[in-house]
């Protein structure tokens, strides 16, 4: 098992103890407010699950019907969780509507409020780690999960300030409210989390500054070639995919060009982590004196 799919592991661990925490504090008060915080941390585990899933296939090695590998099953993952967010805010928006309409005063508060808080403590750590070895292993499974579980703490914090303004002022209504406010913000999570993976699905390109560094490169490393154009990049998982034209002179040897391809691919490789080089040789006369200049 990879780092990457122990530390998914570890999120479904975690996930069924911050839930029994988060459950037995709506059990204690019920609190429609903490009831939607909850109900969070049931797609939480269910996240959880399927990312382990989406990064054991992804982990799979490129066969024949999969020859650039499974990379992209991460942004499967990534728009199920971004769904699964989205179903928990309409179910939170409908408790809190019930709620509202046959209001209860909250029991024990107190306690609810200190479960409450020792199942936001552990999210937040466990968020910064997920969201920092995301990052450093290149997981979309990871940095999605992590970027939920972050919100899920802005929304327990929330939560904990609203029951206390509950207990303070004796307003039943406020319960209720907080938690379609809650759910509102959870659905806003939700389809950012879709929108960020869907452009994975759909090839979209790295960020400009990776682009940017990828020209620079190309035009200070292709020392003997005269231009380089049509130079496309798209994301798929951990992986990263470039191709482009390189024109040398009409009279260079198969051999020189090639001595050129593997120095330009050396130092794109040293730089870029998970890169996937395509570089399609042309003579001068293919030149369209446009895209990136050899130095």
């Amino acid at each position: 098992m990879g780092q990457a799919q122990r530390i998914a592991a570890l999120s479904i661990v975690l996930g069924i103890v911050v839930l029994g925490l988060k459950a037995a504090a709506w059990a204690v008060t019920g609190s429609a407010a903490l009831f939607s915080d909850a109900a969070e941390s049931v797609v939480n585990v269910a996240a959880a699950g399927v990312a382990l899933l989406a990064l054991r296939l992804a982990a799979m090695p490129a066969d024949a019907n999969h020859p650039y590998g499974h990379d992209k099953a991460e942004f499967f993952s990534a728009v199920i969780e971004g769904v699964l967010i989205v179903v928990a805010a309409l179910v939170i928006l409908q408790h809190s509507w019930e709620v509202y309409r046959h209001p209860q005063p909250l029991d024990a508060p107190l306690m609810g409020m200190a479960l409450n808080g020792a199942s936001t403590t552990l999210n937040l750590g466990w968020a910064l780690v997920l969201l920092r070895r995301g990052r450093a292993l290149r997981s979309t499974a990871l940095r999605a999960d992590g970027q939920h579980l972050m919100s899920d703490v802005v929304t327990s914090l929330g939560v904990l300030v609203g029951v206390g303004l509950v207990v303070a002022t004796g307003l039943p209504w406020l319960d209720p409210a907080l938690g379609a406010g809650t759910a509102l913000y959870i659905l806003f999570s939700g389809v950012h989390v879709i929108r960020g993976s869907v452009g994975g699905l759909m090839d979209a390109a790295p960020a400009e500054e990776i682009v940017a560094r990828v020209r620079r490169l190309v035009a200070e490393h292709a020392a003997g070639a005269l231009e380089a154009h049509d130079l496309r990049m798209r994301q798929a998982g951990r992986l990263t995919f470039l191709e482009f034209h390189l024109v040398v002179p009409a009279a260079m040897t198969v051999a020189d060009a090639h001595a050129i391809c593997d120095r330009v691919e050396a130092a794109l490789k040293a730089e870029v982590e998970g890169l996937m080089i395509t570089i399609h040789v042309e003579p001068e006369g293919k030149a369209k004196h446009h895209g990136v200049i050899v130095l």
